[in-house]
């Protein structure tokens, strides 16, 4: 199952410490050495301000060596710095908690801060101290502690690349502290902040990304906008994972977001492994579609695996002994990935939901005992759940049970023919997406062939016009 492992690939969009709990569960399920999980985990914890996290890591990777002294110069310098930065920001909080600020204050940061300056004598500058001592305490694990400065941080300061960078913090203090519901609402509004950029902010927010020192959120090295852009919703896909598959409601928002035109977009260009989740959620939900199969199917020979093989076999290619064998191993690779690990048992549930109802749709007598098998069950296990099955669902109205002949009679009355048509032109939009999608990408291509031709030619011209000045000046002399 290691091959299945998407740990390594996902750890390259996250932000170190949201890494660390992906390792401590890889460290679980034993699909790589336990040594090689530890070294990755100290190498995390070593450019952090956790000193004894790595110190400890340190022992037991190399449980002869004597811990490298430099750990007590970091632990020292971390815990001094630590009491400057919290006194810098407690002056800042004396100020802003008094009743007749809190009152003051308006949504016109502008406004607020002139107050504050008028009043009290705090500059921008100083309203920063929130914003470093925030993370600092994220550094140092603290992180409650830094959601609540970086939240107040955002409230007053007016500096747009900060405000970025300390939108990216929240929401990864919110998820480690297991707040779903705070952590969903700060991903809606990052979400909206991507989405709603201009070029020039989004070239800001680049500029701002290179230059921060912060290790939260994403540090795209370019500067052209639409590549901005694409790199901060694939880090922010990335990181929506914790909050859909923990969140009550996370994976029917998962299918909203995902499925969008932008989101579905940059999921096929930056990030299709992402498919592994956008098809367990659709399996999860009971949404499984067409649209979802055909992405899926699209995309296939850039990603693939045993759960978005079992959507394609079921959904494209109608293949039912495919679907179970692919079943077989999706059960494994599910219960091996750290995002839908404890959904194991629901996962299977609904798979198996949705190979009935598949299977239903298009006989009209069927063997109790060859669905069973089709399902992966025992006869008798596979009885009792095809009849639980019936009974719970729309098909209990259309289908007869004869234990007799241990058979399913299912009557259905003929489908309208506008049905028929809506059934036969769901899939269109999705059709004609993906043909603008490729069309985009191949003009795209063809532009910055055409950019790289013309940059040759201009040169070439440059180069001949030198060798012509120095044949001039040579026969002048």
């Amino acid at each position: 199952m290691a091959e299945y492992d998407l740990s390594r690939t996902i750890i390259q969009y996250l932000d170190r410490h949201l890494a660390f709990p992906v390792l401590d569960h890889l460290a679980k399920t034993n699909l790589f050495p336990e040594e090689d999980v530890q070294i990755a985990q100290y190498e995390l914890a070593k450019g952090t301000n956790m000193v004894d996290f790595a110190a400890q890591l340190f022992q037991s990777v190399w449980p002869h060596h004597e811990i490298p002294s430099e750990f007590d110069e970091k632990r020292q310098n971390a815990v001094s710095t630590n009491e400057r930065l919290a006194q810098e920001a407690q002056a800042v909080l004396d100020v802003i908690e008094k009743p007749e600020v809190a009152q003051a204050l308006r949504q016109d940061k502008n406004q607020n801060l002139q107050y504050l300056k008028d009043n009290y004598g705090l500059t921008l500058q100083q309203i920063t101290a929130l914003y470093n001592f925030g993370k600092f305490q994220y550094s140092y694990g603290s992180y409650g502690g830094a959601a609540d400065y970086l939240y107040h941080f955002r409230v007053l300061s007016t500096d747009q690349e900060l405000n970025t960078s300390a939108h990216w913090g929240k929401l990864a203090s919110d998820i480690l502290t297991g707040r779903w519901d705070v952590a969903l609402e700060e991903l809606n509004t990052l979400r909206e902040s991507i989405d709603s950029r201009t070029s020039a902010s989004l070239l800001a927010a680049a500029a701002a990304a290179a230059n921060a020192s912060s290790s939260s959120g994403p540090t795209p090295a370019t500067a052209d906008p639409a590549l901005v852009q694409l790199h901060s919703r694939t880090w922010l896909v990335h990181w929506s994972l914790f909050v859909y598959f923990n969140h009550p409601e996370g994976r029917t928002l998962l299918l909203e977001t995902f499925l969008s035109p932008t989101y579905l977009n940059t999921i096929q260009t930056a990030s299709p492994w992402v498919l592994r989740y956008l098809a367990a959620a659709a399996i999860l939900s009971r949404k499984a579609s067409q649209a979802s199969s055909k992405v899926i199917q699209m995309e296939e020979y850039q990603y693939s695996d045993p759960v978005t093989q079992f959507l394609k076999e079921l959904y494209v290619e109608f293949d039912f002994a495919a679907a179970q064998a692919a079943l077989q191993k999706a059960e494994e690779v599910v219960g091996n990935d750290f995002f839908l690990g404890d959904f194991r048992e629901e996962f299977v549930d609904n798979a198996r939901y949705l190979i009935s109802e598949a299977y239903c749709r298009i006989h009209q007598k069927i063997d109790i005992g060859d669905l069973a098998e089709r399902l992966n069950l025992e006869k008798e296990e596979g009885e009792k759940w095809i009849v639980n099955l019936i009974r719970e669902t729309r098909m209990g109205s259309d289908a007869k049970i004869d234990l007799e002949k241990d058979v399913i009679e299912i009557h259905r009355p003929p489908q309208p023919v506008y049905q028929t048509i809506i059934e036969k032109t769901r899939g269109l939009s999705l059709r004609t997406q993906a043909v603008g999608s490729a069309l985009a990408r191949s003009a795209q291509a063809t532009q910055q062939a055409y950019r790289q031709h013309h940059q040759a030619v201009q040169q070439q011209a440059k180069e001949k016009a030198a060798e012509v000045q120095q044949a001039q000046a040579v026969a002048v002399n």
